[in-house]
């Protein structure tokens, strides 16, 4: 696969994202304190611009009129956030992605606060205005780049994206269509952050590029693109009915003289008046989703299904020892990072051994039992050893089941029947993903 080379926007660009930056007055404390007294030190944000805009803008103020101090906004992109952070010139960042493999992160605290629909988009003129999943996989991976492909017009794809590769909506993006976020895609316009990429399609008719439902929603010069026939809303984000949604986290550094201020900041954001402030802009409070959550593994895996592909490891994981508390430590600091996806698998896989085990010692503990009742055995105690044997080696299709064809996998399979790839592996006592054609599976325990 050949990638056209990259062209960046002027750095000119950063002084304008920069120049947004939205300050907060400080309130002045009453009662004991007397006038001329902060309610709270002043906080510095900087990060992703869509959470800059679909959360922290309007947070900042919600925040000062509840009495606290004041909070800098510095929108600007996903890196310079996470950056000033770890080095301690700004208190809090945002990013639409969770934790990575980075081994700068790992002094940083990634909290979700609200999810977010990740959307296609294309300027208003151009007659698409749907795309398929595996469209937009292809898309990106080179093998779709001519619009009329897509029942378009006969013109190319202008694909567009951020340059950094730690930028949020991209990284998010790429885990879900390729498995893995840093997934080289064929993008030849390439910007510095979501708001300068908008721009650009804006003056495109063929352009095509990815931002946020809460950062694009109402731009009349820009289409959201409907992902398999559904149109990416609050109400189909919420429902999980559209696939491509993410958190939005806020990250922040357990040390530092204002830990405790920064801290308190993510937790009014994720509180019932951070809430209200949420859903303004077409945004999800992380805490009304626990659908999503609780789903996100099975989506995922539907998804690379879908397109063909599989997750991959990235190149600094390490092996999980402690699945479980990997799990439940990731689960509550950022539940959708790969790491806590790893962990979830690996837990999963490791529950479906020790039930496999279980059964295997029950069959041989039946066995002895039926050994150990008869020294003759005649033809009807031949019978039924032999179906104890049976069982204890091969799973009862109990429930609907599934004879696998030739060109079937398991995570083909799992799509097929809305299933995960996990609950294929415990209800079969499959040691491996492995399949072979005529192979009975069964696909609902029920």
């Amino acid at each position: 696969m050949s990638f056209r080379p990259v062209r960046l926007l002027p750095v000119a660009l950063v002084g304008l994202c920069l120049a947004t930056s939205v300050t907060a007055k400080t309130k002045h404390a009453s009662s004991h304190h007397g006038a001329g007294h902060a309610a709270g030190p002043a906080l510095i944000w900087r990060g992703d611009v869509t959470v800059a805009h679909g959360v922290v803008d309007d947070m900042a103020k919600a925040w000062q009129r509840a009495g606290h101090g004041s909070v800098t906004v510095e929108p600007f992109n996903t890196a310079s956030g996470l950056d000033a952070v770890r080095l301690g010139t700004a208190d809090i960042a945002g990013a639409a992605r969770g934790a990575s493999m980075d081994p700068n992160e790992a002094g940083l605290t990634f909290t979700p606060v609200a999810w977010d629909g990740l959307v296609m988009i294309t300027n208003s003129a151009n007659p698409v205005s749907s795309l398929t999943l595996k469209q937009v996989h292809d898309i990106y991976y080179g093998k779709i780049t001519n619009w009329s492909q897509v029942g378009g017009r006969d013109e190319p794809i202008d694909v567009n994206a951020v340059a950094s590769p730690a930028d949020g909506v991209e990284y998010s993006l790429r885990t879900l269509l390729f498995g893995r976020g840093n997934q080289p895609v064929a993008a030849p316009r390439q910007y510095l952050n979501t708001t300068s990429l908008q721009q650009g399609i804006a003056l495109d008719t063929k352009g095509l590029g990815a931002t946020t439902l809460s950062n694009v929603v109402g731009n009349p010069k820009l289409k959201m693109l409907r992902i398999d026939g559904v149109a990416p809303t609050r109400a189909t984000v919420a429902n999980g009915s559209y696939p491509l949604y993410t958190p939005l986290y806020l990250i922040t550094r357990s040390s530092g003289p204002k830990a405790a201020q920064a801290q308190a900041f993510v937790d009014f954001t994720n509180s019932p008046a951070g809430a209200e402030v949420i859903r303004r802009h077409d945004l999800v409070p992380y805490q009304e989703g626990a659908m999503l959550a609780s789903m996100d593994a099975s989506r995922r895996g539907k998804i690379l299904a879908e397109v063909g592909a599989r997750a991959v490891a990235q190149p600094a994981a390490t092996p999980i020892a402690a699945p479980g508390a990997t799990y439940a430590a990731g689960a509550a600091r950022a539940p959708t990072s790969e790491r806590t996806l790893a962990a979830r698998q690996a837990l999963e896989e490791r529950r479906a051994r020790d039930a496999q085990e279980k059964a295997d010692e029950a069959g041989r503990a039946s066995l002895a039992g039926v050994d150990g009742q008869a020294t003759t055995v005649e033809s009807s105690s031949d019978q039924r050893f032999a179906r104890v044997d049976a069982s204890a080696s091969q799973p009862q299709l109990k429930g609907k089941s599934y004879k696998v064809g030739r060109g079937d996998t398991l995570s083909s399979i799992a799509h097929k029947h809305s299933v995960t790839v996990a609950e294929l592996r415990r209800w079969n006592h499959l040691r491996s993903d492995s399949v072979k054609p005529g192979q009975m599976l069964v696909v609902s325990p029920r």
